[in-house]
């Protein structure tokens, strides 16, 4: 797994809730910082897919393990 600046566990929380913290988030870092979250909503692959592209974040990374989702964001 690579660097990341912030992590934000979102575990539990169903959509939209993982998007909007990450977008709280997001908004309160720097540009070329990463944000690391984790999620355990099915859902949240295509949603965070969708959110990189609306915002012009960089998507870096998603894998699964364990019924865990993780994602690497890069804000641009």
């Amino acid at each position: 797994m690579s660097e990341f600046t912030k992590e934000l566990d979102t575990s539990g929380l169903n959509c939209p809730l993982p998007i909007i913290k990450a977008k709280k988030e997001i908004n309160s870092m720097e540009a070329g910082q990463v944000l690391h979250v984790i999620s355990t909503d099915p859902g949240a692959v295509m949603d965070f897919e969708s959110f990189a592209s609306q915002t012009g974040n960089e998507l870096l990374s998603s894998e699964s393990k364990d019924n865990k989702f993780y994602f690497l964001i890069k804000k641009n």
